[in-house]
């Protein structure tokens, strides 16, 4: 019996290409193709299809193809795709994505008026009620993630009629509805409604009546375009 001991061989380091996709990660991929649709390289259908695969995608990989034939906003010539760091595949830290939590546990939680949407909303519901009412509010970004989670509770959202919406979820014993809304505008807001309800409910709809009024000179205020 050989009793010699044989050093161990170092674990490979992950290819960054596998590396698991943050939100940090795909908020980056989102504003570039936000801005290649603002500079006429996408038309309004392939941005669309593209910002769906931004946020079904799991892996660096599986984001990189979506902009190789873009360039980054901004004049920088480095790749997208650099290896990640402890700061995230893309330079951004956790205090860029500007993530607003709202939970409520035999509670309720609401938020509407007079407000500035970050990128990113995590909302839970058990056993309680959240609403978002974003008819009101001011959206410092062009695409806004909300991520819905409703147990035997129910988290109701409310846009205005003239921005776009889209969603991708699950509902389990419970229901997981979106309404798909368009934007004739296409520099206008977009949500993403992402989640799943077990036994509750994760609703998101255009509030009739409510619009952004002078989308544009909103946007150009808010955006700093």
């Amino acid at each position: 019996m050989d009793l010699e001991k044989h050093p161990q061989k170092p674990v490979a380091p992950a290819e960054p290409a596998g590396i698991r996709a943050s939100d940090a990660d795909r908020d980056r991929i989102a504003d570039i193709l936000r801005e290649a649709l603002a500079q006429g390289r996408l038309d309004a259908e392939e941005h669309a299809e593209r910002i769906d695969s931004v946020y079904r995608a799991k892996t660096v990989g599986e984001l990189e193809p979506l902009v190789r034939d873009l360039p980054v906003p901004g004049g920088d010539t480095s790749p997208p795709f650099a290896a990640a760091s402890a700061q995230g595949a893309y330079g951004y830290t956790a205090e860029d994505t500007g993530t607003e939590n709202m939970v409520a546990i035999f509670s309720s939680s609401v938020r509407k008026g007079r407000w500035r949407v970050g990128r990113r909303t995590d909302a839970f519901a058990l056993f309680g009620n959240v609403e978002i009412d974003l008819t009101e509010a001011l959206f410092s970004q062009r695409i806004t993630v909300i991520n819905a989670t409703a147990i035997f509770g129910n988290v109701e959202i409310r846009v205005p009629q003239n921005i776009s919406m889209r969603g991708n979820g699950t509902g389990i014993l419970g229901n997981f509805e979106v309404d798909a809304l368009v934007a004739d505008d296409s520099e206008a807001p977009t949500v993403v409604v992402n989640g799943y309800s077990v036994f509750g409910n994760v609703e998101a709809k255009p509030k009739r009546g409510k619009v952004i009024t002078d989308l544009r000179k909103h946007l150009r205020k808010y955006l700093g375009t």
